[in-house]
Formats: structure tokens, C-alpha cells, sequence
């Protein structure tokens, strides 16, 4: 059950491909990689109020331009040889922190349109997207590899920002299955995802079990 992400390895390094001269481009302006990852932390946070303000196509199109700022920061980062441990730090730092304030975004939306179980659901899903990156995070501190899984972030946010614009169109998540069927989708691909990593570390701790006991046996 080790699983991949249902966006394609091919597709992935084409998009990455795309960014490299963007991102070339914004550099030569003078913004610094960990300058595109604040403002992509500020354009989650603009999402999170546009999402409260029952504005959700604006919220939708706003997360998925905010959402290219995660490839283009590191992709500034390799193409000006600025890659830094702090850099990732705060990479990933503050993708998980705009990740949370767009789920209290939407909480705050569904509240206010009177869909309150969507807002629960929206708490559901916000919960799972921290196990995910938890998982990863916990697993590479122990040595183990952990992005496995059919929905890391960028699926996530990519399905969310749909899932937003479609509400939006629908008149709302108080008109419409969007919303709902959105932050689920996401919250059971989330929590499969915690499952599969899980796993994954599971397999390779046995593994490495099995080779330190061989290596004991040898000495």
C-alpha cells in the first residue's frame, strides 16, 4: 500500500520544468526565494479571508496562483544557488501554517452561510493535512523516506482551489455539494495517505531491522 500521488511523475517534472525560467525571471527583479515563500504564505492567508467573506471563486483562483509560489521558491532557490537548510525551514514552515489558516478560512465561510457540518468538515480535513505533513516530518527525522502517498500538497491544494471555484459558482455552500464533497475527497485521500506512510516507515524499519541483525551475525 505504498500508493503514488494520482498526479504523474512525468507530469510533475514537466510543471517544475515550467517554473525554472519564471522563476529565473522573478529573481532578476530581486525577490529572494524565501521572499516568494512569505508572499506565498501572505496569499494564503488573502484566501483564507476571501474564503470567510463568502467570496470563494476569488478564494479559489487566489489559492491556486499563491499555490505556484511552492514551486517557484525552491525553483529560485536551485537556479540562483541560494538552497539553504533555513530556506527549507521556513518552506516548509509556512506551507503548513497557510494550509491551516485556509481551513479556518473556509470553517469561517461555512459557519457564516449556515452549513455548520461543512464547517466541522473543514476542522475533519485540517486535521488530516497536518497528519500528512506530520508523518513525512517524523519519518525523515528518523531516517526513513516518507513522501509517499496519493495526495502530498500540491494535490491537495490543487483540488481545494477547484473545489473552491466550483462552490463559488454553485452559489455557495449553501447551494451546492461542492464545498462538502471537495473537503471530503480531500480528507479521505489525506487520510489514505497517513495510512500509506505509516506503512511505508513500518516496511522500512523491518527492513532496516533485518539488515542490522545480518550485519550483527557477520561481525
Amino acid at each position: 500500500m505504498t500508493g503514488r500521488s494520482f498526479i504523474s511523475d512525468d507530469t510533475r517534472n514537466r510543471v517544475r520544468g515550467y517554473a525554472v525560467p519564471l522563476a529565473t525571471a522573478i529573481g532578476r527583479t530581486g525577490i529572494t526565494p524565501n521572499g516568494l515563500t512569505v508572499i506565498g504564505f501572505l496569499g494564503a492567508v488573502l484566501t483564507a479571508i476571501l474564503a470567510g467573506l463568502d467570496a470563494w471563486v476569488v478564494a479559489g483562483i487566489t489559492l491556486l496562483f499563491f499555490g505556484a509560489f511552492d514551486m517557484l521558491d525552491g525553483a529560485l532557490a536551485r537556479a540562483t544557488g541560494r538552497v539553504s537548510k533555513f530556506g527549507g525551514f521556513l518552506d516548509s514552515s509556512l506551507d503548513r501554517a497557510g494550509e491551516l489558516v485556509i481551513y479556518v478560512g473556509i470553517g469561517a465561510g461555512a459557519m457564516a452561510s449556515g452549513t455548520n457540518p461543512v464547517a466541522v468538515l473543514a476542522s475533519l480535513t485540517m486535521a488530516a493535512a497536518v497528519m500528512v505533513s506530520y508523518t513525512r516530518a517524523r519519518a525523515e527525522s528518523l531516517g526513513f523516506r516518507g513522501d509517499v502517498g496519493v495526495a502530498p500538497r500540491a494535490e491537495r491544494v490543487a483540488l481545494l482551489g477547484l473545489g473552491l471555484i466550483a462552490t463559488g459558482i454553485g452559489g455557495g455552500p449553501a447551494h451546492g455539494p461542492w464545498l462538502a464533497l471537495t473537503l471530503g475527497i480531500i480528507f479521505a485521500l489525506s487520510t489514505i495517505t497517513v495510512l500509506q506512510r505509516i506503512l511505508v516507515v513500518r516496511a522500512q524499519s523491518r527492513q532496516s531491522e533485518v539488515e542490522s541483525h545480518a550485519q550483527d551475525a557477520q561481525d
